[in-house]
């Protein structure tokens, strides 16, 4: 018979349980600061549930009223240079360390508000009313709430999506060399999304100050906690990261502060990342004014159970019972925060002309103007104000041949000996003289704490990239190793670095570079081969550069570097061993955002392509013969595409052919020729013609890969199909 042996996790799992004992031993401000915060949060929310029965809400409101203790009582172990994020349901989350920031002292509940505590619940409930006075001027709602100065760096929608940004903002504060803490907040749902496994695993590997904070409200929507797993003491999941994790009743708030702090302290002391589970409950539906029993998934005396143990009746009767506050001060108080409130909402309304007694309407001049609706999506490029540009054609100084995959390494090497905030990361990008490619050769080398190796956790280290982007002090440089990873990515590509900006307000910089090579042609299939431009291109927020030559390819990264929205830089695993002329002592110019190049002139047709078909099209053209104008494209995304260069070349042609290599389905040129009818129909002979792959991706056989790309011999028969040859 075999030995058993049983085995224990390393990092401890406890639960924190508070006497009376530690209740009289509280510092009475302490118990003051619990008391004030947890009024206002929880007569915030009944205002905003007030607003939404009146149909003054567009959209979601998901209350927190029940769960007020676990925002509470951590937070206030948090300094004004710490980070939180949250989830969908963050109002007191966000409103706890926005009142911590502005009144680090506390508020005294018996005075009048402060003027900044007052300006934080407004411009708070404006934001969840969608109106421009709101901390994301009325784009974030209730979801989506954002205040960077006071660390609160927003709350997600997605279930789980913002956990692996708070581990980016973990590694920002570390690696500038400060004790700050990160702490993301999500609920039980969120603890069984792959985002989050993946990010426990990744902030115990690198040891990052991260406290993951779960709000265990038993229901994710309607569907209880121990229907979903089979651990529902779910601190659980710590221990398996080798993470130390507390448990704890959060509908304590001295308790959830004393489990906290053990875990602050644990996190500030360079232990890295915790695990704190908070046991709650809300009160109301997943949304809106109704109680979950309305809706038959809970019953009535399961919330009467939990609402017998409220946050703010438990840190009431302890300040009565030390006489800390009187019961006449505690109703004062109670009446003067919903005052104050019904004030607050009341500067927001306005009678309905025409209307029922009594009936309001948002003021008309606090909705954000129209005609903001686009601005902010990308920035305006004011950092590249005053920077050299360079073009092959003009430039002066000495040339030399280099091949391009050296070119990559090297202009990254050349940043990031000039500017300490580039760090690079991502699959082997450490390892292998340069990663599979070598693309990175001789970065770790040079800049071992700056070039991070990253598990195989594409949604995570990319999330944790757009946080460390958001967070500010960085700039961070993501390599997927193929493309099509990006999917495996797509919430934090998409749903989160790409829509940051507007989503905050429009005003808020992401600096990050995803560079990512196009592989068809090398036999990896399916999986390994897409072109991903027609996919970032109807993706809002993100730059796109594509570069073709050697020289190119600096002044495309330069800029990408420089820029303060996300680019994906697109590499061509063709044009890895390609060589071209470049400076022979010059890595530091640009290529102007948005400025296509003409690598051949011509009266007959306009080719318009990028990326290593540049070179396919260029040869098909020299084989047919046919006077073409072959326009590389260069920047790729809406907002950068050449516009002028392009019409000067169809007023000419009066013919426009778009060729690329990838697949039908994902085409980059079908929206492009949908764009050029519209803006340039009556100058155009015949429809926009098109030269793509086939509609499947390429297979593993090297017959039918050829046959699911397009290169020379695609083109060379589109021309002479257009020109009747």
């Amino acid at each position: 018979m075999p030995t058993h042996r049983r085995l224990s996790p390393t990092a401890p799992w406890v639960e924190v349980i508070t006497t009376k004992k530690d209740w009289d031993a509280a510092d009475p401000a302490l118990l003051v600061a619990m008391f004030t915060q947890t009024l206002l949060i929880r007569t915030f929310e009944e205002c905003v549930l007030s607003l939404a029965s009146q149909g003054l809400v567009h959209g979601p409101a998901h209350s927190s009223i029940g769960q007020e203790g676990g925002a509470v009582g951590s937070v206030l172990r948090l300094t004004a240079r710490d980070y939180i994020n949250g989830s969908h349901r963050g109002h007191h989350q966000f409103l706890a360390k926005a009142l911590g920031y502005v009144a680090p002292g506390g508020i005294d509940p018996r005075a009048p508000l402060p003027d900044a505590v007052r300006t934080v619940l407004s411009r708070s409930l404006s934001e969840i009313c969608g109106l421009a006075d709101g901390f994301c001027r009325g784009r974030g709602g209730s979801m989506h709430l954002q205040w960077r100065e006071a660390g609160a760096m927003g709350t997600n929608a997605i279930v789980g999506g913002g956990v692996p940004q708070a581990a980016g903002f973990a590694w920002s504060a570390r690696h500038a060399g400060t004790d700050a803490v990160s702490v993301t907040y999500f609920g039980d749902g969120a603890v069984n999304i792959g985002s989050v496994l993946e990010t426990l695993n990744l902030a115990g590997a690198w040891r990052l100050p991260l406290c993951f904070f779960i709000e265990n409200n038993q229901y994710a929507v309607s569907t209880h906690v121990n229907e979903v797993t089979a651990e529902p003491r779910l601190s659980a999941r710590g221990p398996g990261f080798n993470i130390p994790s507390w448990r704890v009743d959060g509908m304590d708030p001295l308790a959830v502060y004393l489990a906290t702090g053990e875990a602050v302290a644990h996190m500030r002391s360079g232990g890295g990342p915790t695990v704190v589970e908070a046991d709650v409950y809300r009160y109301f539906h997943q949304n809106g004014p109704f109680p979950g029993s309305a809706f038959g998934y809970r019953s009535k005396e399961e919330e009467k159970k939990w609402r017998e143990r409220d946050p703010m009746a438990l840190i009431t009767s302890h300040l009565l019972r030390r006489g800390i506050l009187a019961e006449a001060e505690v109703t004062r108080c109670t009446q003067g925060a919903k005052a104050e409130m019904d004030a607050i909402a009341s500067e927001l309304l306005e009678p309905v002309p025409a209307g029922k007694p009594g009936q309001r309407r948002i003021k008309q001049h606090l909705w954000p103007d129209p005609d903001f609706r686009d601005v902010g999506v990308r920035g305006d490029l004011s950092e590249f104000d005053g920077v050299r540009t360079a073009e092959l054609t003009s430039f002066p100084g000495e040339l030399e041949e280099r091949t391009f995959i050296d070119v990559v390494a090297e202009v990254m090497g050349r940043r990031m000996a000039e500017d300490e905030r580039i760090v690079v990361l991502g699959e082997d990008v450490h390892r292998l003289k340069g990663g599979t490619n070598g693309a990175t050769r001789g970065l770790a080398e040079a800049f071992p704490d700056r070039v991070l190796g990253t598990p195989i956790s594409e949604n995570a280290f990319a999330g944790l990239a757009g946080g460390i982007a958001i967070e500010g002090r960085y700039r961070p440089v993501v390599e997927f190793m193929y493309a099509d990873f990006m999917w495996v990515a797509a919430d934090q590509l998409f749903n989160q670095i790409g829509k940051a900006r507007h989503m905050f307000g429009g005003s808020g910089d992401v600096p990050l570079v995803l560079r990512t090579k196009v592989a068809m042609g090398t036999g990896y299939g399916s999986q390994h081969s897409m072109d991903p431009a027609g996919i970032f291109a109807t993706a809002p927020g993100w730059r796109i550069a594509a570069p073709s030559t050697p020289f190119d390819y600096i002044g495309l990264m330069n800029s990408a570097l420089r820029c303060n929205d996300p680019v994906v830089v697109l590499e061509h695993v063709d044009l890895y061993p390609t060589t071209g002329q470049v400076p022979a002592h010059d890595m530091d110019f640009c290529l102007p955002v948005g400025k296509a190049a003409v690598r051949r002139t011509g009266s007959g047709l306009t080719v318009l392509t990028y990326l290593a078909m540049t070179n396919h099209v260029l040869e098909a053209v020299a084989h047919t013969g046919i006077d073409a104008e072959v326009i590389d494209l260069r920047w790729l995304d809406r907002a950068s595409i050449d516009w002028d260069t392009i019409g000067t070349s169809i007023r000419k042609t009066n013919n426009v052919l778009i060729a690329e290599q990838g697949a039908l389905g994902t085409s980059y040129g079908g929206w492009l020729a949908d764009e050029i009818q519209r803006r340039f129909f009556d100058w155009l002979d015949q429809p926009v013609q098109r030269v793509t792959g086939g509609e499947a991706s390429p297979s593993i056989s090297k017959v039918l890969e050829r046959a699911a790309i397009a290169q020379t011999d695609e083109v060379i028969a589109e021309l002479k199909k257009i020109t009747g040859r």
